[in-house]
């Protein structure tokens, strides 16, 4: 019994729980696989008046219909501008419509567990216990991307991937999969930018050119498709109804308490701990780094998802599972930041996140 506890590692337990939500899901809605999707009669059906249901129904329609489902999406271009997961899902499903909604869950739910597993070497690589990758597969914006057919844990499970594969130094096969995770979600990018400000800060131009074109040029000449394509670039703050980023630092939080105190504070007790002091001590503890001139991959990578918080839209606070699912970027790079500094507060503070659990155990907020 005690080997078999030795060799049980995080991303088993990932893997365990992920399945038995599913599983659980599946027969509370009589093993539906659309039920995952959220599919909404305004934009199925095309009525004003229908439910607008939830975002991975746009990875769906995406997958049965590349060429035409963007008429059953709210903002075309930001919705094809995450492709690879839909594209994934048809090619799974081997263009079959019956089975693209299974496709879409097989791969998240492997997502998932091999973004741990990334998570756990990451951690490894750097000392740390392996367990404390628990708060990157078990956090709400990874596990709710398996239940709603969403793409985070695919894009992260590829950042994830890109960033072992740099501390490997391996940094071709890095870009590649960085580049498919901005092609998945735009905000992995993050990732990216850390990586290419630790090659210029090394004065690694070979490095950070190299991952330049790797990175940029598919998801620039993707812009470019979809402008010509829809009329405008897919880059943005959010689908329908979306508010911009913001200019002024968190003011996407502290501008709702101008609408409603009661709100606001509802808001500001889920979002403070959640996003908001984990990014100020991210920061602070980037810029201590800085003025020792310690530029390295954890430092680059938890700068970027530490301060996109300050700019976060309105929209996305307002909304905790869309908070939930923009700060697992900076899930990941505390973790990775704390594991490198041996902080082991940091990496505690970091298994906090798995209290947004209860987001995923509440499905009355779904808007099902």
């Amino acid at each position: 019994m005690g080997a078999r506890m030795k060799m049980l590692r995080p991303w088993h337990l990932v893997l365990g729980v992920a399945l038995a939500y599913v599983l659980l899901t599946l027969a509370r809605y009589e093993f539906d696989p659309l039920k995952f999707a959220l599919i909404g009669s305004q934009y199925d059906q095309g009525r004003v008046d229908g439910t607008p249901g939830y975002d991975g129904q746009f990875a769906y329609q995406i997958a049965l219909d590349p060429t035409e489902g963007w008429r059953k999406t709210d903002v075309p271009a930001y919705r094809y501008q995450r492709i690879v997961y839909p594209l994934a899902a048809r090619a799974l499903a081997l263009g079959q419509p019956m089975l693209i909604s299974w496709a879409l869950i097989l791969i998240n739910v492997a997502a998932l567990a091999a973004g741990t597993w990334c998570t756990e070497e990451i951690l490894g690589h750097f000392g740390a216990n392996r367990w404390y990758a628990l708060a990157y597969g078990l956090n709400a914006g990874t596990l709710m991307g398996a239940r709603l057919d969403l793409t985070e844990p695919l894009a992260y499970g590829l950042a994830q991937a890109g960033v072992l594969l740099i501390l490997k130094d391996r940094w071709r096969l890095a870009s590649w999969l960085l580049a498919l995770a901005a092609l998945t979600k735009e905000t992995t990018l993050l990732f990216a930018a850390g990586a290419l400000l630790t090659a210029v800060a090394r004065r690694d131009g070979r490095r950070a050119i190299e991952m330049s074109f790797i990175v940029g040029i598919p998801f620039a000449g993707w812009q470019l498709i979809l402008l010509g394509w829809f009329g405008q670039f897919g880059a943005g703050s959010g689908g329908a109804l979306a508010t911009p980023f913001e200019l002024a630092p968190l003011r996407g939080l502290w501008s709702i308490a101008a609408l409603d105190l009661r709100v606001f504070a509802l808001i500001a007790a889920a979002a403070v701990p959640m996003a908001v002091l984990p990014a100020l001590i991210g920061l602070w503890q980037v810029a201590r780094d800085a003025r020792r001139r310690m530029f390295d991959l954890p430092m680059g990578v938890l700068l970027f998802n530490a301060a996109v918080i300050l700019v976060t839209p309105q929209s996305t606070f307002r909304e905790p599972l869309a908070l939930a699912r923009f700060v697992v970027g900076l899930i990941a790079a505390t973790l990775m930041y704390a594991a490198a500094r041996r902080s082991k507060r940091g990496l505690r503070y970091a298994q906090l996140w798995l209290f947004t659990l209860g987001l995923a155990l509440n499905e009355s907020q779904l808007p099902i």
